[in-house]
């Protein structure tokens, strides 16, 4: 008995490593909704590739409010609370950079296809 356990063990053990290892960009290239997690003072995925007419809900799991803004002003959300949720839907083609106003370092990008 003690085998197995060590054995199952050792197999959470490895999907948690290859789980760590996975790139931090998303596809989205069938579904028409994504969406973000806000935590940790991150955007994750930080990177997503989607077509165009996807949604994306971006939602704040941290204790502080965060915004999600597009560098060229196309969206900004108002000051998210612990589980408050932005969405947008972009049409156009395209790649979108975006970050949090309240704490600039945060950023993020969306790629439409």
């Amino acid at each position: 008995m003690r085998k197995y356990r060590f054995f199952a063990g050792a197999v959470v053990a490895a999907l948690l490593v290859t789980a760590a290892s996975v790139p931090r960009t998303a596809s989205a290239a069938d579904s028409t909704a994504v969406v973000v997690a806000i935590d940790n003072f991150s955007f994750t995925p930080q990177e997503i590739k989607v077509k165009a007419g996807t949604t994306i809900t971006w939602t704040n799991h941290d204790d502080i409010p965060h915004t999600v803004v597009s560098t060229d002003q196309l969206f900004k959300s108002k000051a998210l609370d612990t589980d408050d949720k932005f969405t947008t839907t972009l049409s156009k083609p395209g790649t979108y950079s975006y970050f949090c106003s309240i704490h600039p370092k945060m950023q993020g990008k969306v790629l439409v296809e």
